[in-house]
């Protein structure tokens, strides 16, 4: 990526290497987030009951601002490229983009949506309007999941200000106080559906981020293989060996790609309705 005249944003919270007093989730709680992460189980559930049980504090305040490392400059200007397109995006729609807070953090961090673990991979939390973001994970993005480069990890923060994007109208919240009434298997399409349509908007972000030169040759393929690597599918079948369709909360390799495309190919959040296609 080309980021080097992209102001970075100051909306970060740098909470690395601060330190928590209290309990811990511990092994077996490490071990629930890891199945709540890749089998699709409400985090914020998870992470309510382990503060609960063992709930902690920082020992001191986090600074804001741009970090001054190569890793959080990078983070910080990518995230001021998101608030730059969505900003304008807003703004021709008659409305104000109210952009979110990035934090960072290292091993487990407190939010409004309880404590979360590193374990289980970047998320958003509604309840405060900020993405949570271990840097370890682009590390696993590399190592493990097989999805090296830069514009690959700068998918992951566009992917959760999507999320963001779709909590600002209060469609997140309506579709998280629809999730207790359906059944497993209907909360698990809603899921996907929302976790595709954040694909696609991290794909319109790239669209615009295009436009403002900020891509490299292969960072779109960069991108289409993280959506792959992180699949329901090719986890399920890192994990336990088996796919199973019925259980997918984050979508398929396929899903993911075709929704990221399409919001990269078109650039308009209204082609990025997956709640309105009968199947996603």
């Amino acid at each position: 990526m080309q980021l080097g005249d992209q102001r970075a944003s100051g909306n970060v919270e740098d909470r690395r290497g601060i330190g928590m007093v209290g309990g811990g989730l511990g092994a077996g709680g490490i071990v629930i987030a890891l199945i709540a992460y890749f089998l699709g189980f409400d985090p914020g559930a998870v992470m309510n009951v382990a503060e609960q049980v063992a709930p902690q504090r920082e020992t001191r305040k986090a600074p804001k601002g741009a970090p001054a490392d190569e890793m959080g400059q990078f983070v910080s200007k990518v995230l001021g490229s998101t608030e730059d397109v969505w900003g304008k995006i807003f703004q021709q729609s008659g409305s104000q983009y109210r952009p979110p807070t990035l934090v960072l953090f290292d091993g487990q961090v407190r939010s409004a949506c309880g404590m979360g673990q590193s374990a289980m991979g970047p998320f958003y939390c509604p309840g405060d309007e900020k993405l949570y973001i271990d840097l370890a994970f682009f590390r696993d993005l590399q190592t493990r999941f097989r999805a090296p480069g830069d514009f690959a990890q700068a998918y992951v923060i566009a992917h959760e200000v999507g999320h963001h994007v779709q909590n600002l109208p209060g469609a997140f919240q309506k579709m998280e106080a629809a999730g207790g009434r359906a059944s497993q298997a209907e909360d698990n399409q809603a899921s996907v559906r929302r976790e595709l349509q954040a694909d696609c908007y991290a794909g319109v972000w790239g669209h615009h981020a295009g436009t403002l030169n900020q891509l490299d040759s292969g960072d779109i393929a960069e991108a289409l293989n993280a959506a792959t690597a992180i699949g329901d599918d090719r986890l399920q079948k890192q994990t336990q060996g088996r796919v199973v369709p019925e259980s997918f909360t984050h979508g398929s390799s396929e899903q993911r790609v075709r929704w990221f495309k399409r919001g990269m190919d078109a650039g308009r959040p209204k082609d990025c309705d997956t709640f309105s296609t009968s199947a996603p």
